[in-house]
């Protein structure tokens, strides 16, 4: 029987784990203490930071296990790429792990390989000078953690008056000792799947996001198919082919962030997984083949054959999904799906019951479940999708 290690027990990471049981893989998951949904559905068990990459190296070693993977966060990456070196496991290395976790080798790399992104200055929080340094760049410009994901650390400013807090911002969310500051490409940002195998991009999946409106701009839904033009596709791929290449991305899922400006494509930043808030599902509800299950095949040595999978891809299913959540702290007195069964609402997924707290809505883990509905026009899938969250009811006080 096959083994494969899970980093992570969180809500992004249980299709994982329900996916490597189905397979029949003896499934081993990792984690901090909490109330991780993960922990009761894993063959075993191991409550270990997914950042401290010798233990869990330790613990892929002594488990013999034939992959290991994570879905959803950036935080176990680094760590998945250690075990693979080390291991010689199927996946992202560890050079490449380390530029997809840090923002600022991300953007070293793209400069030196030509890839289109936009323009930015490292800056050490502890340098009193760093005001000069970013005042070539053109406002307005974003301040950005070099290590954190779900949108956290990340600070869009207008003016000058606005770096100061901008950068304490920054400062509580970080562990390094410097950010970056970029400038702020006006144009219309949307998102994108892929997976890279053995040196091939297998496919790349654009799909429009909805976003929520705080800080900075945190997605809270997405839907595909994404409108691009002929040209606009081919300039998105030429632009992650060459990111990829030049992060040295391999045997892993992506998830791309762009932003699309007078017909070019400008790279944000990839990161060597799959995407949370529903994104792995759309790409299974477009391609009609199960995304997780192609991401646990690769990551326990497979090779598997995306051009037999992807038949036609002009005929994708459209979908969409959203993200529940609450406008307050509090705890959940009481949530009702109100929805008539129908094939088309994919799911209505709960996080928490009755008596949980939850936060409210400022980053992606503060969510407190999802909906996804499909439709044979992206209309369709979009209108069913805002008919399906009128019939759901969550309090919270």
């Amino acid at each position: 029987m096959k083994k494969i290690l899970i980093l992570g027990a969180g809500i992004y990471q249980v299709p994982l784990i329900k996916t490597a049981k189905r397979l029949g893989i003896y499934t081993i998951v990792s984690s901090i203490y909490g109330n991780y949904p993960g922990f009761e559905l894993a063959d075993k068990v191991y409550y270990e930071n997914t950042v401290d990459y010798r233990k869990i190296l330790s613990i892929a070693r002594h488990e013999q296990v034939d992959g290991i993977v994570t879905a959803g966060t950036d935080v176990a990456v680094i760590t998945i790429g250690k075990v693979c070196d080390a291991l010689g496991l199927k996946g992202l290395s560890f050079e490449a792990a380390e530029i997809a976790t840090d923002k600022l080798l991300m953007k070293m790399q793209y400069e030196k390989h030509g890839v289109r992104s936009a323009k930015f200055r490292k800056i050490f929080f502890d340098d009193p000078d760093y005001k000069n340094i970013i005042s070539d760049l053109t406002l307005p410009v974003m301040f950005k953690s070099v290590d954190s994901s779900g949108s956290r650390g990340i600070v869009k400013v207008t003016s000058p008056e606005g770096f100061d807090s901008a950068r304490r911002v920054v400062l509580e969310n970080t562990r390094s000792d410097y950010f970056i500051v970029e400038e702020f490409i006006e144009g219309e940002e949307f998102g994108a799947q892929a997976f890279v195998q053995e040196g091939k991009l297998e496919f790349i999946l654009p799909h429009g996001d909805y976003v929520f409106k705080g800080d900075t701009g945190v997605p809270v839904g997405h839907f595909a198919p994404f409108d691009l033009s002929a040209e606009s596709l081919a300039d998105a791929r030429e632009q992650l082919t060459g990111a990829v290449r030049a992060m040295n991305l391999n045997n892993c899922a992506i998830n791309a962030d762009f932003i699309i400006r007078d017909g070019k494509t400008y790279v944000l930043e990839l990161g060597g997984r799959s995407g949370a808030t529903c994104l792995a599902e759309l790409v299974s509800i477009f391609y009609g083949f199960d995304y997780y299950e192609q991401i646990i095949r690769v990551a326990t040595g497979e090779h598997v054959d995306f051009d037999s999978l992807i038949k036609d891809e002009a005929s994708g299913v459209a979908n969409a999904s959203m993200l529940l959540m609450s406008d307050k702290d509090g705890v959940i007195v009481s949530q009702e799906d109100l929805n008539e069964p129908d094939p088309d609402i994919v799911e209505v997924q709960f996080d928490y019951k009755p008596g949980d707290k939850v936060h409210a809505f400022r980053v992606g883990p503060h969510r407190i479940g999802h909906v996804i509905t499909k439709g044979e026009s992206l209309d369709e899938a979009v209108d069913l999708l805002h008919k399906a969250l009128d019939k759901i009811h969550i309090t919270v006080e």
